[in-house]
Parts: structure tokens; C-alpha cells; sequence
């Protein structure tokens, strides 16, 4: 499979995907295993799935890289992202694309523990799945993407670490990419009503105007310093939900602080461009690479 044309092996993920954390039909490519609804934390006697996506030849050790869907933390599903897992997976990265608690069962931090939650399960169960400990990312598209955020710049804090599940495991992670992410909530406070504010409001569960300081405090771009991870966001001019300057704006704050920061620009690319069929190839191409780089080159 890996000598196929792109086009080719795109095929065998199907066509984009909608914007809501729905795939069309899913088909596994050659050279890639699943396993499916891992459980990887459980809160009470809830359980947290993974789906885990690995290479079926070489013995590794693998970079992964964890997935975490967008949907405004108050929907979406772990299959979001699973035609990237996949692809990745071709190309030697063991993916794992997780389901966390929504704002809807449980309010902000709960999300981001289970976040690091995975970071940890991952780590701890390295050696079983032929995974890197010392090489795990993370990837995720606008709420997704800042969680993923929020892991790359509250690295070695422990007041986020939560304890559902692998405790004294570190949640570290070496570089992340975030697609369209919400990276400064405070910023749709300040900006009124609309549907970014709605959203934080429910994941916070508070406004604005009761809680600016939790506001800001649940933002990544609060964290930023020169332990952060490298960082590649993938964002589109037009984004009428989280808007382009976000990104603008936190790469800046990266690069002060000396951290490596790329910014892929999709001009006129509305929110959730990435699963359209103009940009879907592109901007997967474009997380391979810089993957590849950060995490492929520290073997």
C-alpha cells in the first residue's frame, strides 16, 4: 500500500467528512489494525474508549499521535478524526482517537483530565503496542484543538493532571497540531453572545461576566512559555466560529517564548475546512509533515 499514488490511498478513507464528527463509510487500508473501544479511564463506573490504530509491520517502537474531536465540547465522536489516524498509521504513527466527557456530563476541567488521561494510558501501555513513550503528540479540530493546546502548553503543571487513571505517569506531550482551535475563550466572552460564547458558557459553566478569570484560566494561550510543545495550527481566514487571529495571535505568543510555531493560512476556509474535499489532502499532508519532523526526528 505505502507504493500507491496518494489519491489512491486516500481512497480507501473514503470521501470528506462532515462537519459535525461524522465520517462517511470507513474502510481500514492495508497495512493498518484497529482496536476498537479500548478502555482507557474510568470516572466512577464510567468508561473512556480509545480507538487504537497501528502499523501492521515493523516492530517500532512508533511515534503516536492522540486525535481529540472538535464539537464544540458538547458533541461530536472519537471517529472524527480516523481517516487521519488511518492514513498516519500507513506511514508508520500509531494513532489513538478517544471519546472524553462533554460539557453536557461533566464541566470543565473534566475534559482536559481525560485528555492527559490518554497522554498517560498511551505512555503507561507503550511496550504492548510497540508505541515511543518519548514520542506522543497530539492532534484536534476546534474544541479538540484546545484541548490539544491546552496539553502542549500545561506541561509539568500538576494542578491539571486530574486522576482518572495511570496516575504518576507523565501527560507530556512532544508537539501537537490543532485544527481551527479555540485558544483564547476569553476572547468570545469579551466579543457578546454568539455561538463560540454559548459553547464556552456550557463548558465552563458559567458567562462571562460571572467567571472572567475561569474564562481566561481555561485558556491555552494563558499558558505559553518556553516549555510549551511545538506547535502547528491549520486554520482558515474566514473561520466565522473561532476566529483566524487566534491563531495568529498565539503563534506570536510561541515564538517569543521561543517555541517552535507554524501556521498553515487556508484562505477564504470557513470552520471545519479541513474535511472539505479542497483542503482535506492538503491539510494532511501538511500534519504528516510536521509530525514527521518533530516527532519522527527525535528517534
Amino acid at each position: 500500500m505505502r507504493n500507491l499514488p496518494f489519491l489512491l490511498l486516500m481512497a480507501a478513507f473514503a470521501l470528506p467528512a462532515q462537519n459535525r464528527g461524522e465520517n462517511p463509510p470507513f474502510h481500514l487500508p492495508d497495512g493498518v489494525e484497529m482496536k476498537a473501544d479500548l478502555v482507557y479511564a474510568k470516572v466512577g463506573s464510567r468508561e473512556l474508549h480509545l480507538d487504537l490504530f497501528l502499523p501492521k509491520n515493523g516492530s517500532g517502537p512508533f511515534p503516536a499521535v492522540i486525535y481529540i474531536h472538535g464539537g464544540g465540547w458538547s458533541a461530536g465522536s472519537k471517529n472524527a478524526f480516523r481517516r487521519q489516524a488511518a492514513y498516519m498509521a500507513t506511514k508508520g504513527f500509531a494513532g489513538a482517537c478517544i471519546q472524553y466527557r462533554l460539557s453536557g456530563e461533566a464541566k470543565y476541567p473534566a475534559a482536559l483530565y481525560d485528555s492527559k488521561a490518554v497522554v498517560r494510558w498511551v505512555r503507561a501501555n507503550a511496550a504492548s503496542y510497540r508505541i515511543d513513550p518519548n514520542r506522543i503528540g497530539a492532534a484536534g479540530g476546534s474544541a479538540g484543538g484546545h484541548l490539544v493546546a491546552m496539553l502542549g502548553t500545561t506541561i509539568d503543571m500538576p494542578e491539571f493532571e486530574g486522576s482518572e487513571g495511570n496516575s504518576g505517569v507523565s501527560s507530556r506531550v512532544a508537539a501537537v497540531a490543532g485544527f481551527n482551535p479555540a485558544v483564547d475563550l476569553a476572547d468570545f466572552g469579551k466579543r457578546g453572545a454568539g455561538a463560540g460564547d454559548n459553547a464556552v458558557t456550557q463548558f465552563l459553566g458559567a458567562p462571562y461576566g460571572e467567571k472572567p478569570d475561569l474564562w481566561k484560566s481555561a485558556s491555552p494561550s494563558y499558558y505559553v512559555s518556553a516549555k510549551s510543545a511545538p506547535m502547528l495550527f491549520l486554520h482558515g481566514d474566514s473561520d466565522s466560529t473561532v476566529p483566524y487571529r487566534q491563531s495568529v495571535e498565539m503563534m506570536e505568543k510561541l515564538k517569543a517564548a521561543g517555541v517552535r510555531a507554524e501556521l498553515f493560512t487556508a484562505p477564504d476556509a470557513n470552520h471545519g475546512f479541513f474535511n472539505s474535499p479542497p483542503w482535506f489532502e492538503p491539510t494532511l499532508r501538511r500534519m504528516e509533515e510536521f509530525f514527521t519532523s518533530v516527532l519522527k526526528s527525535a528517534a
